[in-house]
């Protein structure tokens, strides 16, 4: 197993690998409908990722730059991406009111 540490692109096109870090789910659609794009994003079944699209499309986009590229610092950018996504960076703070009361 080799790390290859570069930006370079095989199969997959730069814009999704780019623009799937923000918004996944709406790449992934562009890339499905594109008529194309079937031979840049294998397919296992033709089920299995639509499913996998609409709950975890992060994954989804790891499995394919990891079939496409193995992995490479795209693969990186994307787990760090996930983790960030799924670690709490974009969940609500909450916070509690203190309230003071002077006498």
């Amino acid at each position: 197993m080799t790390i290859h540490l570069n930006l370079a692109t095989h199969a997959i096109p730069l814009w999704f690998l780019a623009l799937s870090l923000f918004l996944p789910r709406i790449c992934i659609a562009v890339a499905w409908m594109q008529h194309d794009m079937a031979r840049y994003i294998p397919s296992v079944v033709g089920v299995v990722p639509v499913i996998v699209m609409l709950l975890v499309p992060r994954l989804l986009i790891l499995f394919w730059i990891y079939t496409d590229q193995g992995i490479s610092l795209w693969f990186l950018i994307h787990a760090i991406a996930l983790v960030c996504a799924w670690g709490g960076g974009g969940s609500r703070v909450y916070t509690r009111r203190r309230d003071t009361y002077i006498e």
